[in-house]
């Protein structure tokens, strides 16, 4: 958003499910939602060596969900933590390119959350437009919509997998595998997210 745990780029899906769970804005009579970026993380997993496992995220997060249904999430990739200093340095050169962020967008029907209660959940699939260093990925995700109050909505997604070469970045874990002296790193990324969304103005 790198992507396997800390080498791979697989970050920008994780951004397309970003967008997904946006989705639950329409709720509510608040004109606009917007991303409390403190409560809300991407994560994603990469696999090296073919047996070690890493979780990495993103803190970075910031969006907003206007009152005609049109999503738009931002993905801080200077934000990218994988828990190992120099392989946070080594994915925003090699990987980002030193790219400031990645962005999803997709756009709701708000109508179908108005009747959505506190302490109700709802799941519903949603289409993202990924755009990440020039490429645009089509995300397609599944997320889940849960009321916590008048103003606050949680929204978490079912895991998503995102492929290097889709994010044009194999080369950037191709270096990274060459530097820290791995014979492979996956080429496909499992991402997920937790995004909470307050309501702004008058409320429901």
């Amino acid at each position: 958003m790198g992507y396997k745990l800390w080498e791979n780029p697989m970050n920008k899906s994780m951004m397309t499910l970003a967008a997904f769970g946006i989705a639950f804005a329409g709720m509510a009579s608040a004109e606009t939602w917007t991303l409390d970026g403190s409560a809300s993380q991407m994560s994603f997993g990469s696999v090296k060596k073919d047996v070690i496992g890493e979780v990495h995220h993103f803190n970075g997060l910031s969006g907003s969900v206007d009152e005609d249904g049109a999503v738009s999430i931002d993905i801080n990739l200077a934000s990218v933590e994988t828990y190992i200093d120099i392989r946070n340095a080594r994915i925003l050169e090699h990987v980002f390119k030193f790219a400031p962020s990645a962005t999803l967008t997709t756009s709701l029907d708000m109508d179908s959350f108005d009747d959505l209660k506190v302490g109700g959940m709802t799941a519903m699939d949603i289409d993202g437009d990924l755009r990440f260093l020039g490429a645009e990925i089509y995300v397609p995700a599944q997320v889940l919509v849960a009321r916590l109050g008048e103003d606050t909505v949680l929204v978490t997604s079912d895991m998503v997998y995102v492929s290097t070469e889709e994010l044009e970045v194999d080369s950037g874990i191709d270096k990274l595998m060459e530097l820290a002296d791995l014979p492979g790193i996956t080429r496909t990324v499992p991402v997920s997210v937790r995004l909470v969304f307050i309501a702004d103005g008058k409320g429901a």
